[in-house]
């Protein structure tokens, strides 16, 4: 059975994903996102689930340009999790969760609940962690400290912390985007969360070309491939230089976005497919419950 590595501790919205698309495989969890790219890359996992995108965030650029400069990781599946952050404390100190000292969670979900935590416990010291699911074993762990973790419910139940906000994002609509990786070949990923397809391309313009970014949207345009997203990130080699990242809303086929790759090439643009994979989404699950 195939193993999949995620970033943990037990408790994270990474987990969520996991457990939705391969809920009878074995799992082994990292400290850090690229350590779990890095164990695919060295074969101690088959895949590894790893955060590119959130709502409110904007795309995780850790994961993103692990894929664009350093491993040639084959994305081969997408999980969409919606995000509901609640506000979690140790039983302990339930009553007393205004008075916080310390707030642990992660970089994007402090971010997500700006406002709540203003509002709120204004006076507390943000304390970053490496997921969401590390601020709330922390809380486990000091069960004398007078902090507060934000978290999901999955967290609240495997540490025994009491829920006392629910909801505290500032944004209803907040879902983050997760990509299967493996290492060589693709494999295919099936699951009753089905939604859709999606190819994902990585695309430098010419130097000398002018208006060559307005050719590469034309090349999709008249063969109308729908782009759900395109987003610039630095090539690293000097200001101004960027790679170009597209998602074409459709799985490789034989005409159309071999037609358009061709095209790009001749164009002298450097084209390099990041994935073709089916997508998933939680909301089926969310609805059903």
């Amino acid at each position: 059975m195939k193993t999949v590595g995620y970033l943990g501790p037990k408790g994270t919205f990474t987990e969520l994903a996991v457990r939705a698309i391969f809920p009878q495989s074995p799992t082994k969890m990292y400290t850090t996102i690229p350590k779990s790219m890095d164990a695919v890359k060295k074969n101690e996992v088959d895949f590894a689930v790893v955060p590119l995108e959130n709502t409110i965030e904007g795309s995780v650029n850790l994961t993103l340009d692990y894929l664009l400069h350093k491993e040639d990781l084959p994305i081969i599946g997408e999980i969409v999790v919606p995000i509901e952050q609640h506000l979690l404390v140790h039983p302990n100190h339930a009553e007393y969760w205004k008075e916080a000292k310390k707030v642990y969670s992660h970089p994007h979900a402090i971010a997500q609940c700006h406002e709540f935590l203003q509002t709120k416990i204004p006076a507390a010291e943000l304390v970053y962690t490496n997921s969401t699911g590390a601020g709330a074993a922390h809380l486990h762990h000091n069960p004398q400290e007078r902090g507060v973790a934000i978290g999901n419910e999955l967290a609240a139940k495997e540490y025994g912390l009491s829920i006392v906000q629910h909801n505290i994002h500032d944004f209803a609509n907040n879902h983050t985007r997760f990509v299967i990786i493996k290492n060589g070949k693709p494999e295919k990923i099936t699951s009753p969360l089905y939604k859709s397809d999606k190819t994902t391309m990585m695309i430098t313009l010419p130097s000398d070309y002018s208006g060559a970014l307005h050719q590469v949207l034309s090349a999709f345009a008249w063969r109308k491939l729908n782009l759900s997203k395109i987003e610039s990130r630095p090539m690293k080699t000097g200001l101004g230089n960027y790679f170009f990242v597209i998602d074409v809303e459709q799985k490789m086929d034989d005409v159309l976005i071999p037609g358009v790759i061709a095209e790009l090439e001749a164009l002298g643009c450097g084209v390099r497919v990041l994935g073709s994979y089916p997508c998933f989404t939680l909301e089926k699950v969310k609805a059903s419950t």
